[in-house]
């Protein structure tokens, strides 16, 4: 163990070994359990688990805790192959420090020997090249130097020193030991020397220090071309992907990460037209792949890297091959494939029953282009019938509905608030299947709808008309109502739909999805709405930029944020908060300021609509009015939060609000004092969040410049902020409020789930035909859009 960790890291190496007596002779049999879970007796995750069979899925990975990581030749490398690339195993190393300091026992498999001593060989020959010229020559200026061909093993020997020296500087930063381990092929095949390499690997384990492995390129022979995998216990070590597979399964590893300089394994050679990263691979599948050509270097390639996969697979030790080569594309890959996020392609002994989420995904699209391309009455047909499938098993739905409340009323960690929306009753079924039925009778005129038609020329005519905007992702929390309504309008705005619900409404959202499939079964696109029930994290799927077109979170505040953070390449319709205001004016009439403020914060308190901060006309204070506020809301159990400025007109104030900007989501609101209905805009606007307003006030003028002024999604006069709801605005039903300044605002229903696109039906033209020396002249001409084109074309 001295001999792999070197002479300059004894002395960490004997205090480690104080520092463990010590605390054996204090705590005696209590640290020996807490070095049960971990070799850092401070980490709180347990780890350890049984070695003998792989992960199953990734989210398991989060329980790995002996991992091995290898580094291919690309990751190590710079593009000249002359020199590491710095930043990056700076990354990696920090990476592999942080998971050491977790209690995991991490391991490294590293190429980069032989590009480091390149580099230095080069600048040792340039450098006596040089000097002898200059002797020679007597001149200043040197001819043109060659550089000969420099034998790799040559390069090894000069490189692996400083190639260790550079690891062992990078984890020092992190108070990381390690230690290097050299090995060939032959070290395998002798009993002996796998025994003592098997000890020393698990002592450096033993004593927190990353092991830091390599081939020892100076004396092994060139790898044989037909050397291969051999059978499930012997594995050739003819380069590095194969020394890691072996070691894994060695040392019983959980986890084996294999980072290259490709985003993982694809279905055909990547950089082709239809190449398809796989997400998990399965055993069974090895058939129907192809394999491409090796990377600019090193000599594995990914047939061996998948070969040697699978045999450490095969071996109990789950395997992820992933791209190490761009830090800041893929982030923090190591640690994001041990905290189970999709990275990279997954190896699993263990295929999944149903179709993985791309696949829906696909399903969902070549079905959801079948249902845009029915007719109006056949889209209305298929939503008829879910609203009296709702109807017709409301029995069903309620029994799994009654399954889920009891559930997560036994859990106990389900709040008031959450529990109320996940519960469903007859009214709010009947309810459903009324809007579900005014969605059927506003889809008649929905796809397909002429906006504007254009006579660009004689001949050429533009039409720009509504389209389904592709599929969507809707992602819902504890809110099993959502699925049919959301359902309805997908189906009657001719979109593919995928829904991710929370797991606490699985049963609930089971039937109803089951219930919609069996609607859109009347017209054969059963499986133009998919549910997702597999173990995909949301921030797996909002990674899908490919293959969903926009996603709709439907949930808490922070669900959105999450979202809108997650989803860098696909368009996020929603609100992350619903800061509304109610804006009391000094000329506002009792009874509707009562009404109207009652409502908004306690007729649904956790709504997005609800209100959240009253502003209070300076003239209202210290009147009946006020006092009727103040104690309207004590009755109703409104704990009450003073604005800065309120606070100063009292003597004892209720708690002041830590911040105007805040969402409470329940019985709690902020009063604050205004001057003018110019001074409520101006606080609606730096504290708002351009949700809902209103106004109070029984002066027109005053109420007319309010709203015009407040640039919010939904702006009220004499109104509760209760409202702003697609159901109440006649839609039918919503899709969620959106604050976005494009696309769609406010209440988000049918029309919001359309985009357009342009048809031009012309005759031959050519854009040079308008040209100067063209014999065509533009007419852009503005044709009544109820127009029909029959008839319109009249010669040149």
């Amino acid at each position: 163990v001295l001999s792999a960790v070197g002479l300059a890291g004894w002395l960490p190496l004997l205090m480690w070994h104080l520092l463990h007596c010590h605390l054996v002779s204090v705590n005696g049999v209590g640290l020996h359990a807490v070095r049960q879970w971990s070799n850092v007796p401070f980490l709180t995750v347990p780890l350890a688990r049984a070695h003998g069979k792989s992960f199953a899925h990734r989210s398991e990975l989060r329980q790995a805790k002996r991992i091995v990581v290898k580094l291919g030749s690309a990751v190590v490398t710079r593009g000249d192959e002359c020199g590491l690339a710095l930043g990056r195993l700076a990354s990696i190393v920090e990476q592999v420090a942080m998971l050491q300091n977790q209690g995991r026992e991490m391991m490294i498999v590293t190429s980069g020997a032989v590009a480091f001593g390149k580099q230095r060989l080069r600048h040792e020959i340039l450098l006596s090249q040089s000097v002898r010229q200059a002797l020679h020559s007597g001149q200043n200026q040197l001819k043109d130097m060659s550089l000969p061909v420099l034998e790799a093993r040559a390069c090894a020997a000069a490189g692996q020193s400083g190639l260790m020296a550079l690891y062992e500087a990078m984890f020092t930063q992190y108070s990381t030991c390690t230690a290097q381990i050299l090995v060939t092929n032959l070290d395998f095949h002798d009993d002996q020397k796998r025994r003592n390499l098997n000890s020393t690997l698990h002592e450096l384990l033993r004593m927190n220090i990353v092991p830091i492995i390599n081939t020892n390129d100076a004396v092994v022979p060139p790898p044989e071309p037909n050397s291969d995998l051999q059978g499930v216990n012997v594995i050739s070590i003819k380069d590095n992907d194969s020394l890691a597979a072996r070691l894994a399964v060695e040392m019983r590893a959980d986890l084996l990460i294999a980072l290259s300089d490709v985003e993982g394994l694809y279905d055909s050679p990547p950089g082709t037209d239809d190449a398809k990263l796989l997400d998990t691979f399965y055993p069974g599948d090895q058939q129907s792949i192809t394999y491409g050509t090796k990377s600019r270097v090193g000599i594995g390639g990914m047939e061996a890297k998948v070969k040697a996969a699978l045999w450490a697979l095969q071996g109990g030790t789950s395997v992820v091959i992933a791209n190490g080569t761009h830090p800041k594309v893929t982030g923090h890959v190591i640690t994001d494939i041990v905290e189970g996020k999709k990275v990279g392609t997954f190896f699993s002994e263990v295929k999944p029953a149903g179709p993985t989420v791309e696949q829906q995904t696909d399903m969902a699209r070549t079905a959801g282009r079948t249902l845009a391309s029915l007719l109006p009455e056949q889209r209305s047909e298929i939503i008829y019938a879910l609203a009296d499938l709702l109807t017709e098993k409301r029995e069903e739905i309620l029994s799994a509905n009654k399954k889920d409340l009891e559930f997560a009323i036994n859990s106990g960690r389900m709040p008031a608030s959450m529990l109320k929306r996940l519960s469903l009753s007859p009214s709010k079924l009947n309810s459903l299947a009324i809007g579900l039925r005014q969605i059927a009778v506003s889809s008649q005129d929905s796809v397909g709808r002429v906006l504007r038609r254009t006579r660009v020329a004689n001949n050429l005519d533009l039409e720009q008309i509504t389209v389904p905007i592709g599929v969507l992702l809707v992602i819902f929390e504890s809110r099993p109502d959502c699925l049919p309504q959301v359902s309805a309008l997908a189906i009657a705005s001719g979109n593919a739909l995928l829904l991710k619900g929370g797991k606490e409404a699985a049963n609930t959202n089971r039937i109803l999805h089951e219930l919609a499939q069996e609607a859109l079964s009347v017209h054969n696109v059963r499986d133009a709405i998919q549910l997702v029930s597999t173990r995909e994290e949301v921030e797996d799927l909002c990674r899908l930029e490919k293959m969903i077109d926009l996603i709709i979170p439907r949930g808490s505040s922070q669900l959105v944020r999450d979202i809108q953070r997650a989803a860098k390449g696909i368009p996020v319709l929603g609100h992350s908060e619903g800061i509304c205001h109610v804006y009391v004016d000094h000329e506002a009439s009792i009874d509707k300021v009562l009404k109207i403020v009652r409502d908004s914060k306690c007729d649904y308190p956790a709504a997005c609509n609800a209100m959240e901060t009253l502003l209070v006309h300076r003239d209202v204070l210290r009147t009946p009015l006020f006092d009727q506020i103040i104690d309207m809301l004590r009755t109703e159990q409104v704990k009450i939060h003073a604005g800065p400025r309120f606070a100063s007109y009292l003597t004892f104030s209720p708690s002041e609000v830590k911040s105007l900007r805040t969402e409470y989501g329940d019985l709690e609101c902020c009063i604050e004092v205004v001057d003018s209905m110019q001074e409520a805009v101006d606080h609606i606007h730096k504290y708002g969040s351009s949700h809902t307003d209103v106004i109070i006030t029984e002066n027109e003028e005053t109420a007319e410049q309010f709203l015009q002024l407040v640039d919010s999604a939904c702006v009220f006069w004499n109104a509760s902020s209760r409202f702003a709801d697609g159901y109440r605005f006649g839609l039918g039903a919503e899709v969620g409020i959106s604050t976005a300044r494009i696309h769609a605002r406010g209440p988000v229903g049918l029309e919001g789930l359309l985009t357009t696109k342009w048809v031009l039906r012309g005759d031959g033209q050519t854009a040079a035909d308008f040209s100067e020396q063209g014999s065509m002249k533009f007419l852009h001409e503005n044709l009544p859009v109820a127009q029909p084109l029959t008839g319109q074309r009249t010669s040149n």
